[in-house]
């Protein structure tokens, strides 16, 4: 605990010194991704990633100000300086490291087995023997699938889409299925015909496929930007703020990905 809290508390304080120098913090979005970020009726963004940065902004002193910016060009509008940040489920990746810088991990993307109520008893090798599991080809779910069941007496199965996946689901066709857990308990679970399925155990370990999380994306110059970021993070952190915002989204912990 001891060597948690040390650099924790190093962060803080790098916030505490950094608060009030920015006065404005400009974040591109795209609000087209709940519960992370979204439109309301009103034609506000809203979401997790909404709350998140204007706890960010309140520990820096600072306005936040949403800009849209489509996904796909989000990372040439960050370039460009239409805006100082990309708060907007943007998942660490080599090949994004090559064009820009991150802050430390605001989320991680945790996979869980989901499967009709009571159907398995666990999610380990042993319980799925024999059983038929579902997968979104080509997803970091798959490749999991493959290297921990497949060819043990699991039948692991690809599917071109998600949704395909969820349909074969609820139709009994697969005994369960390997998804992301925020898409699953968003898109799924918390809908009616989700109702009869659940989580099966936690989430599945694989720090290699899933570990990296999601962070704030800058150029690589604003390194002064990206150690306020992280000390602000580290500060709602430390003061409970980030879990109360995260539990009126999701029912797993998606800071661990636990």
């Amino acid at each position: 605990m001891k060597k948690y809290l040390l650099p924790l508390v190093a962060l803080m304080a790098a916030s505490s010194a950094f608060a009030g120098e920015i006065k404005e913090l400009r974040f591109g979005v795209d609000p087209t991704f709940a519960p992370f970020e979204s439109k309301n009726p009103q034609g506000e963004v809203v979401g997790f990633d909404i709350d998140l940065g204007n706890a960010i902004c309140k520990q820096l002193q600072a306005k936040c100000v949403w800009v849209e910016s489509n996904f796909d060009g989000i990372i040439p509008s960050l370039k460009a300086r239409k805006f100082d940040a990309i708060l907007s489920g943007m998942y660490i990746t080599e090949k994004r490291k090559e064009q820009i810088a991150f802050s430390d991990k605001i989320y991680s993307g945790p996979a869980f087995l989901v499967a009709r109520k009571d159907s398995l008893p666990g999610n380990s090798v042993d319980q799925l023997k024999g059983k038929t599991i579902g997968v979104e080809q080509g997803s970091a779910q798959e490749t999991y699938a493959n290297q921990q069941w497949r060819g043990q007496g699991v039948n692991v199965v690809a599917y071109q889409g998600a949704d395909q996946v969820i349909r074969d689901l609820e139709s009994g066709r697969i005994d369960g299925a390997v998804l992301s857990g925020v898409m699953a308990e968003y898109s799924f679970l918390s809908q009616p015909q989700g109702k009869a399925f659940a989580f099966v155990g936690g989430a599945l370990q694989d720090d290699a496929l899933f570990g990296a999380g999601a962070a704030i994306g800058l150029r690589k110059e604003d390194d002064k930007l990206r150690q306020e970021l992280n000390g602000a993070l580290a500060a709602i952190l430390a003061d409970g703020t980030y879990k109360k915002l995260a539990s009126q989204y999701f029912s797993f912990d998606i800071y661990t990905g636990k």
